[in-house]
Order: structure tokens, then sequence, then C-alpha cells
């Protein structure tokens, strides 16, 4: 196995664990360390060096266009309180490896996870389930580990792209 590829599943294998202790975080604390968003945008840097120099792939702008489009979105869906602020910087920092290409599949992947973590929550604490009613909704996105749903999304996507998986078959 030529070393680039030994490289590139180390990146990815470390950027699991980083993402699991994310999601595991969240779901202990409703947070997400900003620690674990640097180590993202560090292993990102890393996987640069190594797409540009030992592979000879471009790959900075498409990922810079993907960071900050998420960035963007995700800063107005904060503004409406229906994402938190480690939420967007965390989905920010994993649509840098996922680049535009498939940033889609990212927020897909990551949406649907949400709305299974988000189902499993009602049964896990039944009482949110109710405030939420209550509140007709005005509090959406609250009390739920988002992050998760991003660490399901982003190590599906990363390794998907890796190891050759398209959703287009091509």
């Amino acid at each position: 196995m030529p070393l680039a590829d030994v490289l590139r599943y180390g990146i990815l294998a470390v950027l699991t664990g980083v993402l699991i202790w994310a999601a595991c975080t969240d779901v202990m604390s409703l947070r997400i360390p900003n620690q674990a968003v640097i180590a993202v945008l560090c292993l990102y840097v890393v996987w640069l060096v190594l797409v540009l120099v030992l592979a000879r792939g471009a790959g900075l702008w498409p990922a810079l266009g993907a960071g900050v489009l998420s960035f963007v979105v995700g800063y107005i869906l904060y503004l409406f309180r229906i994402m938190g602020a480690g939420d967007v910087k965390l989905f920010a920092a994993v649509a840098l490896f996922a680049g535009l290409d498939h940033l889609l599949l990212l927020a897909l992947a990551t949406a649907i996870s949400g709305g299974l973590v988000a189902v499993i929550n009602m049964f896990v604490r039944p009482y949110l389930s109710q405030a939420m009613l209550a509140l007709q909704g005005r509090e959406m996105g609250r009390d739920v580990p988002y992050g998760v749903a991003i660490a399901i999304g982003g190590i599906s996507v990363t390794w998907g792209a890796v190891m050759g998986f398209t959703i287009t078959g091509g």
C-alpha cells in the first residue's frame, strides 16, 4: 500500500476518534469542545498537505468553499436558534474534508442522522418532548446533541469518499 494511502487512512482514523469524542461530549454536556473543532481543523491542514504534496491533487479552494458556505448557513441557523454555535463550527470544520463535491451528501447524512438522534432523544428524555410541544417549537433544537449527527455524517461521508463510494454510481 502506498505511503499516501497509509497516511490518508491514518488521518481519517484520528478524525473518526475526534468526531466520536465530540459526539460523546455533546451527549453528556450538550456542548462541543472548541478543542475538538481545532483538532479537526489541524487534521485538515495535515490532510491538505498530504493531498497537495504526496497525492498531487487539488483540494484547497473547493474545501474552503464548503467550509465557508457551511459556516454562513450554519450561522444563520444559529441566529434563529436552530443550531448551537459548537454544532456550526464542527460542521464547517468537517465540511472542509467533504469539499464542495460531497457537501450536499454531508448535509443530507447529517440531517437524517439528526432526525434519528432527535427521535431517540424524545424516547430517552420524554420530559423534553413535552417541553418542546408546550413551547410550540420556539426553542426547537435545544437539548438535542447534534454533534452525534455531525459525527455520523462526517465519518460516513469522509470514509465513503476515500473508499470510492458514491451515490451517483460514477
